[in-house]
């Protein structure tokens, strides 16, 4: 029996103290005086059920069904305290562990019945696809530069005007280009009545060949110095190369302008495409003029793209080749936006469930499945949503009947009612 063997445990170590008390009762125990107790003894107090022990705990693990009544003798100060309450703990756990518990009864036995939709979800066979990060640019573009130095005094257009061919976007003042025309002007003037009054008197035989073709040359070279400085002066007013959008100004009036320093960005109205840098292993997935699907952040629904340029040679530095895609015209669509490009890579098959299926408690992830007329809970991993709806990667097998329509107040075992 359990108690005898305690019993002898504790003999053996309280029998070497001298002054005695009776330990604080316990759930099972109860008080008694001191001098009711033999010395480090453990006193018989009556019996209380009990269930069956372990084996181990005692020397004998034979089932029995009562448990004596019983109180320590300890000491009233030194460690005796702590080995009693540690008994007693353990007791009363024994005790607790006996206790027969009563099976609950299935929960979906006092649900009530709900009334919802199914849908048998199949296997969709779709290209598997490797998205490459790419960004959306104009399929014309220009950083408009100043080709003489000079100050700006005027700068007319603002961000998002629209301009067409020939506007002009910048005028810089340039005194210097206007004084060199003035001087070509002038040695222009004067070469021309050189070369007139030289081949007048060639005429009369006054004048050598060899003057008349100084004069001739003196001439055209003044001539050609006059084009170059009009030239120079109509770098003064910089004009829009085609029809677009200003996207940005790098530069204000009173600014100094000069050649290699940005002062306007212009897009083009030709459309968008998306640029990527596709990984040399997929590049061989991308042919020229397939269509592929583009997914920006932005848009709801995917945009389908053609591909238009795919560059011959690979990026030493990072291993991957260019692609540009054409994209439609789609409203909301910018230029700088991030995108990503769906490269098919192989053909897989994909379960997809609507999206009022899906249940979300917290960070779970939740779908009911209709089986034996009650809904089981099944615990899903989602990933993608598409056009066809979320794809359920595990938790869920092709061809069980998923509940589509009243899912977000079911319980596991509820029982179902279909329409």
């Amino acid at each position: 029996m359990l108690v005898p063997a305690l019993s002898r445990y504790w003999t053996k170590f309280l029998s070497r103290r001298d002054s005695l008390r009776i330990a604080q009762r316990f759930s099972v125990g109860f008080n008694a005086r001191e001098d009711q107790v033999p010395k480090g003894r453990l006193i018989d107090l009556g019996t209380e059920p009990f269930s069956t022990v372990p084996s181990g705990l005692g020397r004998d693990s034979t089932p029995f069904p009562t448990l004596k009544r019983w109180a320590i003798v300890a000491y009233p100060f030194g460690i005796n305290a702590l080995f009693s309450l540690f008994l007693s703990v353990l007791v009363t756990f024994l005790a607790g562990c006996g206790k027969k518990h009563e099976p609950i009864a299935a929960t979906g036995e006092s649900l009530p019945s709900a009334t919802v939709r199914v849908q048998k979800i199949e296997t969709v066979k779709q290209p598997a696809v490797e998205e490459v990060v790419g960004t959306v640019q104009p399929k014309l573009q220009a950083v408009i530069e100043a080709k003489v130095s000079g100050r700006i005094t005027r700068l007319p257009v603002t961000v998002g005007q629209s301009v067409k061919q020939g506007d002009m976007l910048v005028e810089l003042a340039t005194q210097e280009v206007q004084a060199r025309l003035d001087q070509a002007t002038a040695a222009f003037r004067q070469a021309e009545l050189d070369f007139n009054r030289v081949s007048n008197l060639h005429k009369q035989t006054a004048a050598t060949q060899a003057e008349l073709d100084t004069a001739q040359a003196r001439f055209t070279v003044a001539k050609g110095a006059v084009a170059e400085a009009e030239a120079m002066s109509g770098y003064a007013k910089i004009v829009a190369p085609f029809d677009g959008v200003v996207a940005r100004k790098v530069a204000d009036e009173g600014d100094l302008a000069m050649p290699g320093k940005p002062l306007i960005e212009l897009e083009g109205r030709a459309g968008l495409r998306l640029v990527a840098d596709v990984p040399n292993l997929l590049a061989s997935h991308v042919l020229p003029e397939a269509k592929l699907a583009v997914r920006v952040d932005t848009q709801a629904d995917l945009i389908t793209g053609t591909v238009a340029e795919i560059s011959p040679t690979a990026d030493p530095a990072s291993r991957t080749v260019r692609v540009k895609v054409d994209l439609p015209e789609t409203a909301g669509l910018r230029s700088g936006q991030f995108g990503r490009l769906a490269v098919p890579v192989s053909e897989a098959a994909f379960l997809f469930v609507p999206p009022q299926a899906l249940v979300r408690r917290g960070q779970l992830e939740i779908l009911f499945v209709a089986a034996d007329g009650k809904a089981q809970m099944r615990l899903v991993r989602t990933g993608k949503q598409t056009a066809l709806g979320i794809e359920i990667l595990a938790g869920l097998a092709a061809g069980e009947a998923v509940v589509v329509e009243g899912a977000a107040t079911l319980r596991d075992g509820q029982p179902l009612q279909m329409r």
